[in-house]
């Protein structure tokens, strides 16, 4: 029997958002004969991919991203031990290759999701940049963002979007421990959008 990780964060009203974006709302109606809700959420709410028209006008959008970028093998990096922001020094001794699918575990997952937190572990534009040289085929971290907030430095997002690289931010690896699995998680398909809420598992 596959055994299933959940990744996800939980969606409803209580769930934590990065500053300035749209709080989740959800309202339960009910029909003649059933039930159905009315959800309002933003496009990087919980779990979600970031596309390149996140970071560019003229951006692909989440729809263009190809499927199997979300589907195979991957890597869950231990990075716990970072604290501010993960260097392209600190990614250097796994012999990242191409092709590959790397989530960094950090001490965001310890810490957990149950309140915004302004000092999250972050990536930084030289090793977002250095990822994308190596032409991996996803980033995610358990940050909100990738970028650390309110930073001039957008190389988080470009270096990696630039190159068609999806990002998975708002990953919940808490539960999870550093190796080799499978991951899945395919965004919804919301037509020429800059991102999309996924359900992210891995399986080990």
């Amino acid at each position: 029997m596959v055994h299933f990780i959940d990744i996800s964060l939980p969606l409803h009203g209580k769930t934590v958002v990065y500053p300035g974006n749209p709080r989740v709302k959800i309202r339960t109606l009910r029909g003649k004969t059933s039930w159905h809700s009315e959800i309002m959420l933003g496009s990087h709410t919980g779990t979600h991919v970031d596309a390149p028209r996140h970071a560019f006008r003229d951006g692909g959008g989440v729809d263009r991203l190809p499927l199997q970028a979300f589907y195979g093998p991957c890597r869950v990096l231990d990075l716990t031990r970072v604290a501010g922001a993960v260097t392209a020094g600190d990614l250097a001794g796994y012999r990242i290759r191409a092709g590959e699918r790397i989530l960094m575990k950090t001490r965001n997952s310890r810490r957990g999701f149950s309140r915004w937190r302004d000092d999250y572990v972050w990536l930084t534009g030289e090793a977002a940049a250095w990822l994308a040289q190596r032409r991996v085929s996803l980033v995610g971290i358990d940050s909100l963002s990738v970028k650390q907030r309110g930073s001039p430095d957008n190389r988080p997002h470009t270096a990696l979007l630039s190159r068609g690289i999806p990002i998975v931010e708002g990953l919940d690896l808490s539960k999870v421990r550093p190796g080799r699995y499978v991951f899945i998680g395919l965004p919804l398909k919301l037509m020429g959008l800059d991102g999309a809420p996924l359900r992210a598992a891995l399986l080990g």
